[in-house]
């Protein structure tokens, strides 16, 4: 008898199409629910509720919610904030995966945010089965700020277009000026760093201290590691002014110098804090608002970076009518500029020395509008008066792009 052949039929899953503006919102989420996640945890040590829930995954050995009691609900609702954490992440990942068009720069990131997820479940579980090892703690709270500069990147880069122009990423500072950015984020870094083993050698170690059952703590005076935490903070905010100060004389993008002047402001407010903290030996309330200061610190600080790079529009056609706040620059002797201040929306501005090859445009004023300042077209400059836009040079005839800065 001859072998009877089967035919299998392979499935095949189609996961509904997402649109691009769905999967930022998603990264948004995220977004919000990292940095929540950062403040509750801060509320978990400081309330001293760390064990309320002494098992894990479950609450306790056969429950898996907490009893009705200050502390039990306190470490109980910072992991309800994981368990939402958990949902966005693989929301994340599930709407990247259905984009339309699939993009694998954000699968990557999103794709982060669940393996960073899983990092925060796994060595979250070991804390609590640890009793609060201060080590792991500060790992715990690192790890978060970790995920959630990608969640930032995430939503920064969901928002971008899909061709590949649009994708790449034009450096708008010299490339001194970006280091100088890279070096502040990463004495940023320290900073925290330090402040997690101030934390760890604190009052508040997460839990009720008994002599039978002691928590442990990182073995350095609370008032040495301050002071040391205390001077790299001032360092920062030194680095910070300075770098300021450079971005201002090196006519950086308005963009750029606005988001280095919220960092700077962040900083002076969290170096009032720190030093409130420490006269007040450390109160709880304040330890928490400093908590949700370094959240915010660091959204700005990763949002001050990705400002440092703009990413190219599409060629428009030289004379349509502008349509976005960019600049667009069509044939050579022409731009088209958007309205400003409820001027028409199209000026018309002549080369100054014809040609070609201009090397500079001056844009004209609209009546009762603001100045728009010089865009340099011989090398793809910024404008660093006014506007979020800076042409790129093209082909002599042909459209240029315009780069929008982040």
């Amino acid at each position: 008898m001859g072998a009877a052949a089967t035919r299998i039929r392979s499935i095949e899953v189609r996961l509904p199409r997402v649109s691009p503006a769905a999967v930022r919102k998603v990264a948004l989420a995220a977004v919000v629910c990292y940095a929540l996640l950062m403040v509750t945890g801060g509320a978990v040590r400081l309330t001293g509720s760390g064990l309320g829930c002494p098992d894990w995954p479950s609450c306790y050995h056969h429950r898996l919610t907490a009893q009705l009691s200050f502390n039990p609900m306190v470490e109980f609702l910072n992991r309800l904030v994981t368990v939402a954490v958990t949902v966005v992440s693989g929301l994340a990942f599930v709407a990247a995966l259905a984009r339309s068009p699939r993009r694998r720069d954000l699968l990557w990131l999103s794709g982060g945010l669940v393996g960073g997820v899983a990092g925060q479940i796994v060595l979250g579980g070991i804390v609590v089965l640890t009793k609060l090892n201060p080590y792991l703690v500060a790992c715990h709270f690192l790890l978060t700020i970790a995920v959630l500069a990608d969640a930032i990147v995430l939503f920064h880069r969901a928002g971008l277009g899909d061709a590949p122009e649009e994708q790449s990423s034009v450096q708008l500072v010299g490339t001194e000026l970006k280091w100088l950015g890279c070096i502040l984020v990463g004495v940023l870094g320290v900073v925290t760093s330090i402040g997690t083993v101030v934390t760890g050698s604190g009052p508040h170690a997460g839990a009720p201290q008994t002599l039978s059952d002691p928590i442990k703590r990182i073995p350095i005076a609370f008032r040495d590691i301050a002071v040391l935490h205390s001077d790299a903070a001032l360092f920062l905010i030194g680095i910070t002014l300075a770098s300021l100060f450079a971005f201002h004389v090196a006519r950086a993008p308005t963009n750029v110098q606005r988001r280095i002047r919220w960092l700077f402001e962040l900083m002076v407010l969290q170096g009032t804090l720190g030093y409130t903290q420490y006269f007040l030996h450390d109160a709880a309330a304040v330890v928490e608002v400093h908590i949700a200061g370094a959240t915010m610190l660091w959204v700005a600080g990763v949002g001050f970076l990705l400002s440092l790079h703009g990413h190219a529009e599409r060629p428009a056609v030289a004379g349509a009518e502008a349509a976005s706040s960019f600049a667009v620059v069509g044939a050579p002797a022409t731009e088209v500029v958007s309205a400003v201040n409820g001027a028409p929306a199209t000026e018309v501005v002549s080369a100054v020395e014809g040609g070609t090859d201009g090397r500079s445009d001056s844009a004209a004023v609209p009546e009762g509008g603001e100045s728009l300042g010089t865009v340099t077209a011989g090398g793809g400059g910024t404008d660093s008066r006014r506007g979020s836009a800076v042409p790129e040079p093209g082909e002599a005839g042909q459209p240029r792009k315009a780069v929008r800065t982040t």
